[in-house]
């Protein structure tokens, strides 16, 4: 082929993305058609050329991973897979951003075939695209030997100006220059616009010497419809190895369309004359919606001939590695499907009661225990593993050496957790990240997102209440319990022992979702685990510890259970009968079936609930007349026992709750 004729056959099916997005915006009278119009030359590009990936199997392990972070740009992703001959039919983008489809408004992991990550919230993409990428170095170095490379693939990110704003991209590619992700390649869509206008508004930094400065590989190319200069830029990018790059490409907003490069092409259709306009301008059928030409389709239908043939060479080499590493191929395929090693729970320790442990001093003798049973555990802590206890003690720093299981993820939360998404999205690892639990609220809308999309990403908090002491009330968590419990699809873990957390850290490992621990900085008295059937009891997230009878009902959480179950006693030395309940999970509580649940909150039977943390979410469990005792103010300085007594969290004041209650 000639390379004119080349050159309009690229054109054409550039055209064919820019309209189907634009057609899909419109007929939904709803979306953001200016970035897919300025952006389609990169998308094309990609798909058609440059990336490794097999339509058919959207998950074979060893595929590039593209990532969409200026998320609002779904159009353009969705018409890229439907072309490249994913299981996206033209019925779905007709039914662009309605009930039921598979083209929701912004990108949603797990619901569309070739979505890698859930984006939307500017920056969050990028941030997981830093996971993906540590964990194709981690595995890598794990698995790849001599000439076979089973673990050999790039993540690329198309990103604008709003996640280069949010403060999670300094923390994101800060990290990633650090940890020298070659591998990571983002194209940024530098086309001068913003909602509120142009970026100059707000945004005047030099984009290149930050970067440089992160110790990223930078370029920039200046006309985002040069599909030679991009696919250079790209080469050059996959030359250099030990950092990542950026490529700044100069595009225009709203490319063709009567509204470019303003911000009125941004977030709106563009409407039928608007939409007939650009068009005329770019040489395409007016009247038509939907639209690809035939000599297009086949263009693009050529990714998924090249996609099975890439897939299938994969294949066929794997089995090579098989005859020659085969224990190794063996881990590999079991990591990559999620399974745990058979019988990996039996190391998980059972704590003998002699002597009280802190939660978070359990977690990391778990942790170590069986590390070598599941190697796939991995990640780290903003720059706390002192002391949240979050290190694998017989391995070396991800940054020193990538086959180590230790990443040393720096202050920052928000980055940290973006990128134990990402890890955990890539497949093959189960990872965590830590920090004190105050601290929650830096990393938030990470952990939603991880409980969006369900992936297996453990969220390890510690100095979890006031009974931290005398760090005071910034660094003592008092709502973050109840707010964190209220997030959909994330199990929560608050273990009132070291035995407890035993089976929380089994039960976060099983689950193979989102889940949080809130551990304690204190030493805490061991239940007795054979004593209280703690391994079944923790399971269903609240379970009776003792039954001295049912006068009143006492449950706790945490490091409160200590004192529920000392109130207890005192209770049954003045004539009144307590049942005491562990609830250590509201999510694995709220799954058991209603019987089970009147059997520890039975109806007409006073109740006490104790935890130190806000309130309100009490009383779903104690009714209106019970007494929640617990923390609806901030905290304050001073040693940790004192800071309990002054505020009442105490068996004293659970005492004296019960006895308002129960009239003997």
């Amino acid at each position: 082929m000639s390379d004119l004729a080349q050159h309009e056959l690229d054109q054409l099916s550039i055209n064919a993305l820019r309209f189907l997005a634009c057609d899909a915006v419109e007929k939904a009278k709803s979306g953001h058609p200016g970035a897919p119009l300025g952006c389609a030359p990169i998308a094309y590009l990609l798909y058609t050329k440059l990336m490794k990936y097999d339509p058919a199997d959207p998950k074979w392990s060893d595929r590039d991973r593209f990532v969409l972070s200026n998320g609002h740009a779904s159009a353009l992703l969705y018409g890229a897979l439907h072309l490249a001959g994913y299981d996206l039919p033209m019925s779905q983008l007709e039914s662009f951003r309605q009930w039921g489809s598979h083209t929701p408004g912004h990108p949603e992991y797990g619901e569309t075939p070739g979505v890698e990550v859930t984006t939307g919230p500017l920056g969050q993409g990028l941030g997981m695209a830093v996971g993906l990428a540590i964990a194709e170095k981690h595995q890598a170095a794990i698995f790849n030997h001599a000439n076979h490379t089973p673990v050999d693939h790039y993540t690329y990110v198309l990103c604008g100006d709003g996640d280069l704003m949010e403060g999670i991209s300094h923390e994101s590619c800060s990290l990633a220059g650090t940890l020298g992700l070659g591998k990571l390649i983002v194209l940024y869509d530098d086309n001068l616009i913003s909602l509120d206008g142009p970026t100059d508004l707000s945004y005047t930094e030099d984009v290149t010497k930050r970067f440089e400065a992160y110790h990223w590989h930078v370029q920039m190319v200046d006309d985002g419809n040069d599909l030679a200069a991009i696919e250079a830029a790209i080469l050059a990018a996959k030359a250099e190895t030990t950092k990542p790059s950026l490529i700044r490409v100069r595009t225009v907003i709203g490319y063709g369309s009567p509204k470019a490069g303003t911000q009125k092409v941004h977030g709106e259709a563009l409407g039928a004359e608007a939409l007939k306009a650009t068009k005329k301008n770019l040489g395409w059928p007016e009247d038509k919606m939907f639209y690809v030409p035939e000599e297009a389709a086949a263009n693009w239908a050529k990714c998924k001939t090249k996609g099975k043939e890439v897939g299938a060479a994969w294949s066929a080499k794997f089995q090579d590695y098989k005859k020659a590493y085969p224990e190794l191929a063996s881990e590999y395929e079991r990591t990559s499907k999620g399974l745990m090693t058979e019988g990996w729970e039996k190391l998980i320790p059972v704590f003998p009661t002699e002597k009280a442990v802190a939660t978070r001093n359990a977690g990391q003798v778990i942790m170590n225990a069986i590390m070598k049973v599941v190697p796939e555990l991995f990640g780290g802590a903003a720059d706390l593993t002192s002391s949240t206890k979050t290190i694998f003690k017989d391995s070396p720093s991800f940054h020193v050496d990538p086959k180590g299981r230790n990443v040393y993820f720096g202050v920052r939360e928000f980055g940290m957790m973006a990128a134990v998404n990402g890890i955990a999205a890539h497949g093959g690892l189960i990872p965590f990240g830590s920090t004190f639990y105050t601290f929650a609220d830096y990393c938030r809308s990470a952990i939603r997102m991880g409980a969006l999309m369900s992936t297996h990403s453990l969220f390890i908090f510690t100095h979890d209440s006031v009974g931290l002491g005398e760090d005071g009330p910034t660094h003592q968590p008092i709502e973050h319990l109840m707010s964190m419990r209220a997030i959909p699809q994330l199990t929560d873990f608050r273990p009132a022992d070291a035995n407890e957390t035993s089976v929380c850290w089994q039960l976060a490992l099983e689950r193979k979702s989102a889940s949080f621990m809130a551990l304690s900085r204190q030493d805490l008295p061991v239940l007795d685990a054979a004593k209280y059937n703690v391994q079944a009891g923790v399971r269903k997230g609240a379970y009776v510890l003792e039954a001295f009878g049912t006068d009143v009902v006492i449950v706790g959480t945490g490091s409160e259970v200590a004192m529920a179950m000392k109130a207890a006693l005192d209770l049954k030395e003045a004539g009144i009968l307590a049942t005491v309940v562990s609830m250590p999970s509201f999510k694995l509580f709220e799954e058991q079936t209603e019987d089970y649940k009147l059997s520890i909150f039975p109806h007409g039977v006073p109740k006490v609930a104790i935890e130190a943390g806000a309130t309100m979410g009490w009383y779903k469990y104690i009714g209106r007349d019970g007494i929640a005792i617990g923390l609806d103010r901030f905290g304050a300085s001073a040693p940790a026992p004192e800071v309990q007594d002054k505020l009442g969290i105490s068996a004293a004041h659970v005492v004296e709750a019960a006895k308002k209650l129960v009239k003997k």
